[in-house]
């Protein structure tokens, strides 16, 4: 016997919104390891952008004989308020002296976790999710100073970033990772919310093989 298909069913409307709880994550160029995290306060934005895998069609026979895809790569954008002391090194910029920073500097690679909130119809405290992003680099971002007058706004900075992947065993190169803590248990959310945010030993982000084995059977 079939079950017909239903929609917009009570508890199935859900819809996510909402960014906090920003974490940067300085790559460690010995180890390849995202292991220094920095609280991001300020974060208003982060787009992900995913681009490529356009189809290449191929034609024999006077048909189409069969589409090739293009890489798939991963980039977005990041916009704050503020930002860590520490994203300087990956903003170009490196201090020289007590108050003094010279920018057009070298830019470093770095690792980025953000969360996002789930809700529904009938719970906007679902619960939500844990975005883990690899490999960034971070392009110059405008800043424009304006004259404070009657309707006074706080600047604004954003970045375009751009990712490589990373390797993960038996699949293909990553820029992402998403912890959903509606279809994951709790104590394994737990388990990577410690890691990240550094209940019991410095704060990291835990490599994409890492993530896979603490969410496996």
């Amino acid at each position: 016997m079939t079950t017909p298909l239903v929609w917009d069913d009570t508890g199935k409307r859900l819809y996510e919104q909402g960014v906090d709880h920003g974490v940067l994550y300085l790559l460690n160029k010995a180890t390849g390891e995202y292991d220094t995290g920095f609280a991001w306060n300020g974060l208003t934005t982060v787009t992900e952008t995913p681009a490529g895998a356009e189809p290449n069609p191929a034609y024999a026979d006077n048909i189409k004989y069969l589409n090739l895809l293009s890489a798939e790569t991963f980039g977005g954008t990041i916009e704050a308020f503020t930002y860590p002391d520490e994203f300087g090194a990956c903003d170009g910029t490196v201090t020289v002296g007590a108050g003094v920073n010279i920018s057009q500097q070298p830019r470093a690679v770095f690792g980025l976790s953000y969360r996002t909130k789930v809700g529904s119809d009938v719970d906007s405290g679902l619960g939500y999710k844990i975005h883990l992003v690899y490999g960034l680099l971070a392009s110059p971002s405008e800043k424009a100073y304006a004259t404070i007058n009657d309707s006074p706004e706080a600047l604004s900075f954003s970045w375009d970033v751009t990712s490589t992947p990373v390797a993960v065993t038996d699949m293909a190169p990553t820029s992402l990772i998403v912890a959903d803590s509606t279809k994951e248990l709790p104590a394994k959310m737990k388990s990577l919310e410690d890691i990240l945010y550094g209940a019991t030993a410095a704060p990291k982000l835990p490599l994409p093989d890492d993530v896979i084995a603490m969410f496996g059977p």
